[in-house]
């Protein structure tokens, strides 16, 4: 062989090297969600009833985030900000985009979704979608399956897992939403959470005993709040099958090695006392993410994390330069290999509708102590979901003129004070508001401070509710 002729086949392999080098080191991405899914049904975070082993096993391999939360307990309004890494408030993503509701994201807005396809990657999503316009959230692939079956979600994607591109698959499951129909005949029988007698095809059902479920403190420990969280331990455990099925193929794909993965929920369990509301069953959820790079596995991190440092943090998983300015969030991957973690204390919630009838805007502030809540609607009655409000769990209190609603009172549940303050390391279940107790009078105003200044630096409106400050408003007049 002469020289040159080595010499070409030297440079053809070096080539072929590089590109294999660059094809593995950009990591495939999946962000698979759940729909109403607490940290109060996973195995991992201490549920020692419910069935979930691929999740647990997601944790092992993983991180387990402890302080992992939404922005706001809404479906559509949550997703948005998943998807855009910016408040709902800031992007027009008010509430619910489907049926009478109407709210849209605003066009300009580019999503991650956009961001990862102009950079190569195959994007593709199954189930739920809940987000507007579709220019915004525009996805290369739409598949199509029963959003209940997880299974079939997973085998529906088997082309994307063996796509020759890098690939950022978007999958949401239907489950563990409440199922119609919401009122339910008579009204004590609980909600299916979409589970049915004749099962799901490849998935084993795996029922429950009412008496054995855990019942959070949160919720009245009855009879009807106990069959419906067993409809619900059903639902999650048809979940965490579906992801071992995601898992298995993707094994097969042989992309187990190059490939994120996440796994969070919008919002709360969908019970009172938790989605809608930004209290802590409503907006702390699980947050298990596995990366190929992590130097030790089954870190539980204590870092306070917020669903609107997903996309910065998936955009720097993929090795996508942008500027910090584009976002409200920023991106969390330096403390994914760390237990304890500094400069990240603190994160904010902003909550505006659910349904369009559901007016009830709330801003958060939240340490890892100390929590203000803002009912800026305090005057309101504070409005149910459609589906909440005819759940046996809260007619039997309806009913019967209960008093109580697990540890809070029915009364303040439904009547806010404007400010609520709350001690977390001695109060966990947010009761005792010391919004009023003139010994956290300094605590208060900081907090405060701290909550105008968020609003301010993310383009709140509902800032001009402070006194009413103009200071966002513009002139009302086009120019």
């Amino acid at each position: 062989m002469n020289i040159r002729k080595k010499i070409v086949l030297s440079a053809v392999f070096f080539y072929c090297l590089l590109v294999a080098f660059a094809e593995q080191a950009i990591p495939n991405i999946i962000l698979f969600v759940s729909d109403d899914h607490g940290t109060d049904a996973l195995g991992c975070y201490g549920n020692d009833v419910i069935q979930t082993p691929n999740l647990d096993r997601l944790a092992s391999e993983g991180v387990r985030f402890t302080n992992a939360f939404c922005t706001s307990a809404s479906c559509a309004a949550s997703r948005s900000v998943i998807l855009t890494g910016k408040f709902g408030h800031a992007t027009g993503s008010y509430g619910h985009v489907h049926d009478y509701h109407h709210f849209s994201t605003f066009d300009d807005v580019k999503s991650l979704p956009v961001l990862l396809s102009e950079e190569g990657y195959l994007t593709a999503r199954i189930g739920k979608y809940h987000l507007a316009p579709e220019s915004v959230y525009k996805f290369d692939k739409v598949l199509r399956a029963d959003p209940r079956n997880t299974v079939e979600m997973a085998e529906v994607c088997e082309d994307v897992l063996n796509s020759k591109d890098p690939f950022f698959l978007y999958f949401c499951t239907d489950d563990p939403h409440r199922g119609h129909p919401f009122t339910p005949d008579p009204w004590d029988a609980p909600n299916s959470f979409g589970n049915r007698a004749e099962g799901y095809e490849g998935v084993e059902t795996i029922s429950y005993n009412p008496d054995e479920v855990i019942v959070p403190d949160f919720l009245p420990n009855s009879k009807e709040c106990r069959e419906e969280l067993a409809e619900y331990y059903q639902s999650v455990s048809r979940i965490d099958q579906g992801f071992g099925k995601l898992m298995q193929l993707l094994e097969l794909a042989g992309k187990v090695e190059n490939t994120i993965i996440f796994y969070i929920s919008d919002n709360g369990i969908a019970f009172p006392g938790a989605k809608t509301t930004l209290y802590e069953p409503g907006m702390r959820l699980p947050c298990i993410i596995k990366t190929p790079d992590l130097p030790k596995q089954g870190i539980v991190s204590d870092a306070m994390v917020s669903w609107v440092d997903l996309t910065p943090t998936i955009l720097e998983m993929a090795g996508i330069s942008f500027e910090a300015k584009d976002f409200h969030g920023r991106s969390f991957t330096d403390v994914l290999n760390q237990s304890t973690s500094e400069n990240w204390d603190q994160i904010f919630a902003a909550h505006n509708f659910h349904e369009l009838t559901m007016y009830y805007p709330i801003r958060v502030s939240r340490e890892r102590r100390f929590k203000l809540i803002w009912n800026i609607a305090w005057r309101l009655e504070y409005p149910f979901a459609s589906d909440l409000w005819a759940a046996s769990t809260w007619q039997a209190v309806y009913r019967n003129k209960g008093e109580t609603f697990g540890k809070r009172s029915v009364e303040s549940y439904l009547f806010r004070d404007e400010f609520e303050l709350y001690d977390l390391e001695e109060d966990p279940d947010e009761i005792m508001n010391l919004a009023d107790d003139p010994q956290y009078a300094d605590k208060l105003e900081q907090m405060k401070k701290s909550l105008r200044a968020f609003q301010l630096k993310t383009n709140d409106p509902w800032l001009i509710m402070w006194d009413h400050d103009s200071s966002m408003q513009g002139t009302g007049v086009n120019l």
